[in-house]
């Protein structure tokens, strides 16, 4: 991956980096969904071996990273930071074991918008009223793909918003913590913390693994995460999340494709409109920010939110 990318210009490098771990990140959704609504996993015990395995696959680069960047004033934002991203992980998981991806892909759109109602409501950001009728489109788009008036809904829908929204409080808390705390450092609380908690949240459901052919697809699941993350953090060391997030909009056609291709699930013409709406407001929000330097995540290593879409 990375002896390709570096005979390319840094933009084009970014470009293809965030396009294969779209790639990738719909793969792992195809596993999941094929692991949860077929063969009948519970969600929780999925999470918990996907993203185990996803931190054994990041080891070296861990123990790389030393003690050192285990230093920290501010432990409990660490836990609570890590939390929302667990929820988020087995709000989205519990998603792909009821709704069909290209309703949960869409829905989990909706993340850019929670942000810029938290860092309003919490942090006191500006949002100028442009802003907030770009929050309005995305949750029209988002209505308009859930259609709670229409005889096909599904409650089991609300978990992709759910699972949008805790990923969104998640990154709202990372913006806060990057004023003292070091990427690294973000990163190694996230991967040290999200398994045990996962852990805790699949008990009940039991964590020993079915050795039986599902095995290979929580295995595949977690490969396959590891591999998106380091594709992604890779892509944003490379050149700006600006430049980068329309990129980034093309998870939803990689995602209904498989989705189409491995379980026949056809999305309407709803779903087109509502994610036009979707994407047209983020981009607009996407372009309010190009005034204000992104911030650089790590150059190497996992990314520092837990990303699955």
């Amino acid at each position: 991956m990375t002896r390709f990318t570096n005979n390319l210009p840094p933009a084009l490098s970014g470009a293809a980096l965030m396009l294969l771990a779209g790639l990738l990140f719909a793969l792992v959704n195809t596993l999941v969904q094929q692991a949860t609504m077929i063969a009948g996993l519970a969600p929780s015990h999925v999470a918990f071996w996907q993203y185990l395995i996803a931190l054994l696959f990041s080891g070296p680069w861990l123990v790389a990273m030393g003690v050192k960047t285990l230093s920290t004033t501010r432990p409990l934002l660490h836990v609570l930071r890590v939390l929302l991203a667990a929820a988020g992980v087995q709000f989205w998981v519990m998603s792909l074991a009821h709704v069909p991806i290209w309703q949960a892909i869409a829905l989990i759109m909706l993340s850019p918008f929670f942000v810029t109602f938290g860092a309003s409501v919490f942090l006191r950001e500006q949002a100028s009223p442009e802003r907030w009728c770009a929050v309005l489109t995305g949750f029209v788009g988002g209505m308009i793909i859930l259609a709670p008036w229409s005889d096909a809904f599904s409650s089991h829908a609300l978990l992709a918003v759910a699972a949008a929204a805790m990923w969104a409080f998640s990154s709202l808390l990372t913006k806060h913590l990057t004023a003292t705390e070091t990427p690294a450092s973000l990163t190694i609380y996230l991967l040290m913390l999200l398994t045990p908690i996962n852990a805790v949240l699949a008990i009940n459901q039991g964590l020993a693994p079915r050795w039986d052919g599902t095995i290979w697809l929580v295995i595949g699941a977690g490969l396959l995460t590891a591999l998106a993350q380091y594709a992604l953090a890779k892509a944003y060391s490379l050149t700006d999340a600006a430049y980068l997030q329309p990129f980034d909009h093309l998870k939803l056609p990689l995602n209904v494709g498989l989705g189409i291709v491995a379980f026949g699930f056809v999305p309407p013409g709803s779903m087109w409109l509502g994610s036009a709406l979707i994407v047209g407001a983020s981009l607009f929000l996407l372009r309010q920010e190009m005034d204000t330097p992104p911030a650089k995540p790590p150059a190497s290593g996992p990314a520092t939110a837990p990303q699955q879409s």
